[in-house]
């Protein structure tokens, strides 16, 4: 069938039938899906073309009737295909007039460049007698793409115009002109070709006439001059020639060049030794413009007459190449020269000359721009090529220059001053970056979202970054078509791809983040793949990054997506793929080769999120396996809190009761709803939850039912974290844990930390040191540093801190490896705690408030109160209990409402109850003293509760009953406390105030009875 939309709509079948497609809503329908012929069209674009800004309820069903009525109307003609992405009309873009038309327009233009005048005039007439009249008048809610179309035909016509100046036209053109000059009274270029036609025709000052009315019409209408060129001709013409206006060999460019000094920098550096240079990278990089911007720079060492500008892209045949570069050059074929072949002619002009040549997009031809550089980098000496493409041009000694899109600073320098363009006074917005981002930093794409803020605002312009296409659908008129809106950027690469490599890209689009040649064997079904993969990455349609993953864009993600077919095996297909991994990587990540295991995971996160997404969808069961295979990942990285919505969206998917044989895997995910910020029992709205606390006490009777080796022994520690501390002398965690050294190095921390909690500190720093030499066996970075913590604790306390710092030093670097930033926060505030005690306070402020930092970054409430709670503590010691008291109230707001952040409450209380001493408010002292003590009570952190006996030595009266609780706290630490300096200030003050042997007979009552702090107000 043949379709045209150059007027009214008109359809044909093969044999000249005409079909009526219907009334005027199906009319308009067929318009824009033929506008788009063999493509899905997304339903929103459709929608929007048929009704405009504001679409009835329900337009989604009317689209679908619309549809139904249309297949009715053209078949069995024609088919109108439909899925997930949109609605495709299943005819080539040869069949459609619009199509064709751009087509031959195309090939006029590059017969044009290459001076073939003849074939050029005789093109351009034979698109423009497509017209039958206005474009697309069944489309009144598509006008940008009818002045687009409009706006191709005026070109055309101009194109013709300049082909038939060149063959000697005349006199006969004027009527013509004039009528265009009517319609179109601002275009010097109209005017330029009417004044060239009649001072050909005879009628010179006539001619003269006509730049005075373009004169007059423009400094009217737009406040301006001629340009150079109109006025080089009236310059011209007065002096008797006729020779057109000699272009500038490099586009003027109205903009500043953002964000390319290192890109520059390296052009400029290579050409040093390089003969050719090519910038590649995906379409709308901005490789274009920087290619200008560097030839610019070049002119200081080339004559800016040797610096030209040659632009591929309307070429279709490889052979015109040399005639495009022959007109840049201005060289015009001679009496000496006609019948010379035109790569003779280039040779020969440029073979003693120093030049510059800039190839502009060499993609399409990539082959014939490869041969053609080849031979004249050979032959002719002085010559240089900067070429852009979006693959290399594969020559020996060719430098390339990857133009990437623009890192987050430039990206938004170039949207603010582009929107300042367009929206005067415009000083940024806090969802800038994210729009820059969600562009991927494409230049081209960040300048017409900025052009947006015309018509919208910047939180609008963010909500509809899903459409973009859509979105960004205007662009510069002034542009070629290819180069005006996102859509036809991306399209110009596509067409580039065969179809294995567009299947391939298809299929792609379905990993979030990127994936490993792996990954895409085994999930896009494609075998041994590499040859595609490194085709995609040459067309720059795919990143090959360093690590060796293979990443798209999202932009181009967005368009490959909208043909894709079969979606929901491939969905089903990369879960599987990433639930194996993930369970493939766990056992490793308590080994010493977690390393690599944990880096790999994190760079599928994307993939991960997605596909924890789908099987909680689809299968919850495999949801369940893969969200506990990735539950210690996520801890280790501090990636807990993102996971607490996904365990509650699953847990509410799965039921009240386990699957089969997941017992284990069910008490994970119920134990990840739980954030560790004390919202295990809220709703998320900070308001009372019950089901909360009921599913804490069912992960309590869960998890005491599995008396067996658990597949995930870590479970015992987050078992812990979640529900109270776990006595291993039970038989259950025994069991739990396992025979496997891992497991018995964990059992052995945790005995390390029962005994601590009881008071028994040789004990437990024996159990601690056993652990850390079962970790040591294992590799287990994780293990070893949680055991060094508690030991360089120890070792502090008995004044020992250069041994303390080298514990904590060797765990440091451990958790650095693992880049566990919870972990790296814990144990800079054990190091900053140490720093304090030997009096080097400047520096333990630098290591808490590092500490505060990593503990916010990765949602660490309780830890960062503890940090916060050390800066507290230099302040009070350094003498600043103002400053202190913030400090500790800060703290106090940020705890968390949960076991093991009790401790760290009392010691807040307690601190704050210090300062209002020093600061000599004994009532309020005793007002924090006492929120301490009682809080003591529920507390198993026994450390915490010997502080409060230690504060309650300093207030008491009695200087026997000082020394008894200096006892009862020295007995609840199980060792004396030497180096820490609160302790052995509340020593120093009680001795005073009696006699060596008093002092030791209380003390030692004291230590006998350890509960005596607890009685004591």
């Amino acid at each position: 069938m043949r379709f045209g939309i150059l007027g009214p709509l008109d359809i044909r079948t093969d044999d000249g039938t005409p079909v009526d497609p219907g009334g005027p809503r199906p009319r308009a329908l067929l318009t824009l899906l033929l506008l788009d012929a063999g493509r899905t069209v997304p339903a929103a674009r459709l929608i929007d073309g048929l009704y405009g800004t504001e679409p009835p309820a329900g337009a989604a069903n009317a689209l679908q009737s619309q549809i139904s009525r249309l297949r009715g109307r053209l078949a069995p003609h024609l088919p109108v295909e439909g899925d997930r992405a949109g609605y495709r009309i299943v005819t080539p873009p040869a069949s459609v007039d619009s199509h064709i038309f751009e087509r031959m327009c195309n090939q006029g233009r590059t017969a044009l460049a290459a001076g073939d005048h003849a074939r050029a005039a005789a093109g351009l007439r034979e698109a423009l007698a497509l017209w039958r009249g206005p474009a697309l008048p069944d489309l009144p809610e598509a006008p940008a793409e009818a002045a687009r179309l409009t706006e191709l035909r005026l070109t055309a016509v101009q194109d013709r115009v300049e082909a038939d100046l060149a063959l000697g036209g005349g006199a006969e053109l004027v009527p013509e002109l004039r009528g265009l000059l009517s319609a179109h009274p601002l275009s010097e270029r109209l005017y330029g070709q009417l004044m060239r036609a009649l001072h050909a025709g005879g009628r010179s000052a006539e001619a003269l006439t006509v730049y005075e009315e373009a004169r007059r019409t423009l400094a009217e209408q737009l406040g301006t001059d001629p340009s150079p060129e109109l006025s080089a001709l009236h310059g011209e013409l007065l002096r008797g020639h006729t020779a057109a206006p000699r272009r500038p060999r490099l586009p003027a460019q109205l903009t500043r060049c953002v964000g390319r000094d290192a890109e520059l920098h390296r052009i400029t550096a290579l050409f040093a030794d390089a003969r050719l240079v090519t910038l590649t990278g995906p379409g709308g990089t901005g490789k274009t413009r920087l290619a200008i911007e560097a030839a610019s720079r070049c002119e200081t060492s080339v004559s800016p007459a040797d610096v030209c500008f040659v632009e591929l892209a309307p070429l279709t045949d490889g052979g015109q190449i040399p005639y495009a570069v022959l007109t840049a050059l201005g060289v015009r074929e001679g009496f000496r020269t006609a019948g010379v072949d035109a790569t003779e002619r280039l040779l020969t002009a440029l073979e003693d000359r120093e030049a510059l040549l800039v190839l502009d997009n060499c993609e399409h031809l990539v082959d014939a721009a490869a041969a053609l550089a080849a031979l004249l980098l050979g032959t002719c000496r002085g010559v240089r090529i900067l070429a852009t493409s979006r693959e290399s041009l594969g020559m020996t000694g060719e430098a390339l220059v990857p133009v990437p899109p623009l890192s987050p600073r430039p990206a938004v320098e170039l949207f603010l001053e582009r929107a300042r363009a367009v929206r005067p006074g415009f000083d940024g917005h806090a969802r800038v970056p994210e729009i820059c981002a969600g562009l991927d930093g494409l230049p081209l794409a960040i300048e017409l979202a900025a052009a947006r803020l015309r018509t919208l605002g910047p939180d609008e312009l963010a909500d509809r970054l899903d459409d973009r296409f859509r979105l960004l659908s205007r662009g510069d008129r002034s542009k070629a078509p290819r180069h005006r809106t996102l859509r036809a950027v991306v399209e110009w690469s596509w067409e580039l791809l065969d179809e294995e490599e567009r299947e391939l890209a298809r299929r792609f689009t379905v990993f979030t983040g990127g994936a490993t040649l792996e990954a895409v064997e085994a999930v896009c079904g494609v075998p041994h793949p590499e040859d595609l993969l490194a085709s995609l990455v040459e067309k720059s349609l795919l990143e090959h990054l360093p690590e060796g993953r293979y990443r798209m864009l999202e932009t181009l993600r967005a368009f490959a997506a909208e043909g894709l077919t079969g979606r929901a095996g491939l969905r089903d297909a990369h879960a599987a793929y990433f639930l194996d991994l993930a369970e493939r990587a766990e056992p490793h990540l308590r080994t010493g080769g977690q390393l690599p295991w944990l880096a790999r995971l994190a760079a599928e996160l994307g993939n991960l999120d997605a596909a924890q997404r789908h099987l909680t969808e689809t299968d919850p069961r495999e949801a369940l396996r893969l969200m506990a295979a990735l539950t210690w990942f996520r801890r280790l990285r501090g990636l807990h809190g993102e996971q607490v919505p996904r365990a509650r969206a699953l847990l509410a998917a799965v039921g009240e009761e386990p699957p089969e044989g997941l017992a284990e895997e069910y008490a994970l995910c119920a134990m990840n709803t739980v954030s560790g910020d004390g919202d295990g029992d809220g709703d998320g709205d900070g308001n009372a939850d019950p089901a909360g606390t009921g599913r804490v006490a069912r992960v309590s009777a869960l998890m005491e039912s599995l008396d067996r080796p658990l597949r995930l022994p870590f479970a015992v520690v987050l078992h812990s974290l979640t529900c109270g501390p776990v006595l291993v002398a039970d038989a259950v965690p025994r069991a739990q844990v396992g025979k496997a050294p891992w497991g018995l190095a964990l059992l052995d921390m945790g005995i390390g930390y029962q005994e601590l909690f009881a008071g028994r500190a040789a004990e437990a720093e024996a159990a601690f040191a056993r652990s850390l030499e079962g970790f040591r066996a294992t590799g287990d970075r994780w293990g070893m540093a949680n055991c060094l913590d508690p030991l360089g604790g120890f070792a502090d306390r008995r004044g020992a801190y250069d041994r303390a710092l080298e514990l904590l030093d060797e765990g440091l670097a451990h958790v650095r490896e693992l880049e566990a930033p919870e972990e790296t926060a814990d144990l800079l505030r054990s190091r900053g705690l140490v720093l304090l005690h030997r009096g080097e306070t400047e520096q333990a402020a630098t290591h808490f408030t590092h500490s505060a930092a990593l503990a916010r970054t990765a949602g660490a409430g309780d830890k960062v109160a503890s940090a916060r709670r050390g800066l507290g503590d230099v302040a009070r010691l350094s003498g600043d209990t103002a400053r202190a008291r913030v400090e500790y109230e800060d703290a106090l707001r940020l705890c968390a409402d949960n076991w093991f952040s009790t401790g760290e409450s009392v010691r807040i209380l307690v601190g704050l109850g210090r300062t209002a001493a020093a600061e000599g408010d004994a009532e309020t002292a005793a007002d924090w003293l006492e929120q301490a003590r009682v809080l003591a009570r529920d507390s198993p952190d026994v450390l915490a509760l010997a502080e409060v006996a230690e504060f309650l030595a300093v207030v008491a009266p009695a200087p026997e009953r000082a020394a008894e609780l200096l006892g009862a706290a020295t007995g609840l630490r199980g060792a004396p406390a030497p180096g820490d300096p609160d302790a052995a200030r509340a020593e120093r003050h009680v001795r005073a105030r009696l006699t060596p042997e008093a002092y030791d007979r209380a003390f030692e009552r004291g230590r006998g009875l350890r509960a005596a702090a607890m009685d004591e107000r």
